[in-house]
C-alpha cells in the first residue's frame, strides 16, 4: 500500500469495499467479492492489508430501529474552556449515552451526539455536560427524525 504524507492510499476498490463494510460489516467476503467482481481470496487480503494499515480500526454494532424507536437522541455542541479539552474529552468519553463526540471548528468546540431512552434522561445527561469543569456552555438539539443513516 502506497502512502501519502504517512496515510495510506486507497484505490477506489478500497473505497468501494469499505462502503460495503459500511452497509453491513458481517457481510461474508464470499458476498462481498460478487459485489465487487473480485476473488475472496482477492477481497479477504484487502481487508487485511487496510485493517494492518490502520484505515479499517474496527467494526461496530448498529441496533435495530424498532429496539430504539421511542430513543431521544441528540447533538450537544459544547464549548470548551482553555486548556480544558483533556479533561473534558475524559469525562465524555465515560458516558454511554455519547455515542460521537467530534471536534468541529466553529462557535463550538466538540458535538456529541447522545441517545437516551426518555427526555429527562437526555435533559440529565446536557446537564451533567453543562455541568463538568472546564466546560464553558452547551447547546443541543434534539432529532426529530432520520432521514437516512450510512
Amino acid at each position: 500500500m502506497h502512502r501519502v504524507n504517512g496515510s495510506p492510499m486507497l484505490d477506489s476498490t478500497d473505497h468501494q469495499l469499505i462502503a460495503l463494510l459500511r452497509e453491513n460489516a458481517r457481510a461474508s467476503t464470499a458476498l462481498l467479492a460478487r459485489r465487487l467482481g473480485l476473488s475472496r481470496t482477492t477481497v479477504q487480503s484487502r481487508i487485511d492489508r487496510m485493517e494492518r494499515a490502520g484505515v479499517i480500526t474496527g467494526y461496530s454494532v448498529q441496533v435495530s430501529e424498532t429496539q430504539e424507536r421511542n430513543a431521544v437522541n441528540a447533538y450537544i455542541m459544547i464549548t470548551v474552556g482553555p486548556k480544558s479539552m483533556a479533561r473534558v474529552d475524559h469525562e465524555v468519553r465515560r458516558m454511554s449515552e455519547v455515542r460521537v463526540l467530534e471536534s468541529v471548528s466553529g462557535a463550538f468546540d466538540l458535538i456529541a451526539i447522545a441517545v437516551t431512552p426518555t427526555v429527562a434522561d437526555m435533559n440529565a445527561l446536557i446537564d451533567a455536560i453543562g455541568a463538568m469543569e472546564g466546560v464553558e456552555r452547551t447547546n443541543s438539539a434534539i432529532v426529530l427524525s432520520n432521514r437516512f443513516h450510512r
